[in-house]
């Protein structure tokens, strides 16, 4: 934590409401009560939900996600003594509300997520997905392969989401980053999954998950590593590639993130996950997302309140390097 004044952008930026002028329980639910994208002449970094649920394999509600978030978020503040960086004055940061996505056709709403996250981020803008259930993560890998190539992805989650398919169907949220795998959106051998554990099906989903170039830091090697550690072994893995974040709020144990669709137990707390995001300062991080918060299972907005500092973490980092 630095004593110095963090650096400012030379133009000014429209910042959240003043917590200390209009409460944070009033107004508009906005992101962090950020400006509205319409509501600025132009922005560097946007939050964009992607409110579907239409992919999970057990629990749904992740299509409410996006506004439990929203309302999470109320309690942030806009200096990040962490990371030393504020966020919102760094540089433009928006609420681009919520993308328009077909509940009934998971072809049309990962089009749809596509598309939107292209024209958001075409003139090389940055955005924060989020969701909505793990289905979301492959389109949006999609528009970040548009802009960037091939990207090395950087996964938080009790699963692989490497499965071929559920009941016959290759697109699910249990799937994605085998569909990014085959589709060459991802770079071989620079990915990873951090956080894994629980039963799996058969021992040949981890030979499935190799074969795709994926390393996996599992949750109980944690223990052994520290969140030093962890950062170093995913720091080392994607060097200097540009990389995308998704991370499934699944990751942390229940205790500290109960609303979600597919929980397991033995999970990470929210302080090794925020520690371990903070550890990526200085990394080129072209995007992210925060999916699977389902807050009908949630309760005193205990997986909202973690997947908004999460989110939090993730605009500063952006923040941070857009500003340097």
């Amino acid at each position: 934590m630095s004593s110095q004044e963090p650096p400012r952008p030379s133009r000014p930026t429209v910042g959240p409401s003043n917590a200390l002028e209009f409460p944070r329980f009033a107004g508009l639910t906005t992101f962090a009560r950020l400006p509205r994208s319409v509501d600025v002449p132009d922005f560097d970094v946007a939050v964009i939900g992607a409110p579907f649920d239409g992919g999970v394999s057990y629990r749904p509600g992740a299509r409410f996600g996006p506004a439990a978030i929203r309302q999470g978020s109320r309690l942030l503040k806009p200096y990040n003594p962490a990371l030393d960086v504020l966020p919102f004055a760094a540089c433009q940061v928006v609420d681009a509300g919520d993308l328009g996505l077909n509940p009934f056709d998971i072809g049309e709403a990962m089009r749809q997520v596509e598309e939107g996250l292209r024209e958001l981020t075409g003139d090389g803008r940055l955005a924060v997905t989020i969701g909505g259930d793990h289905t979301v993560a492959l389109p949006a890998l999609r528009a970040a392969h548009a802009l960037h190539g091939p990207v090395a992805l950087v996964h938080f989650d009790a699963h692989l989401d490497t499965w071929d398919t559920y009941f016959g169907e290759p697109y699910t949220h249990g799937t994605p980053f085998r569909r990014a795998a085959e589709e060459g959106l991802l770079l071989r051998d620079a990915s990873a999954h951090v956080g894994i554990r629980g039963p799996l099906y058969d021992p040949r989903d981890l030979v499935d998950d190799a074969r795709f170039g994926f390393t996996i830091v599992h949750c109980a090697e944690i223990d052994d590593l520290g969140v030093r550690g962890v950062v170093e072994r995913v720091r080392e893995r994607v060097r200097d590639a540009p990389v995308y974040l998704s991370i499934d709020i699944d990751v942390l144990d229940p205790a500290y993130a109960p609303g979600t669709g597919t929980p397991e137990s033995g999970g990470m707390t929210s302080r090794e996950l925020l520690g371990i995001l903070r550890g990526f300062d200085g990394l080129n991080i072209v995007g992210a997302d925060v999916v699977e918060v389902a807050p009908a299972y949630d309760h005193a907005e205990i997986t909202s309140i973690a997947a908004a500092t999460v989110t939090y973490e993730l605009i500063s980092l952006l923040a941070k390097g857009r500003a340097s």
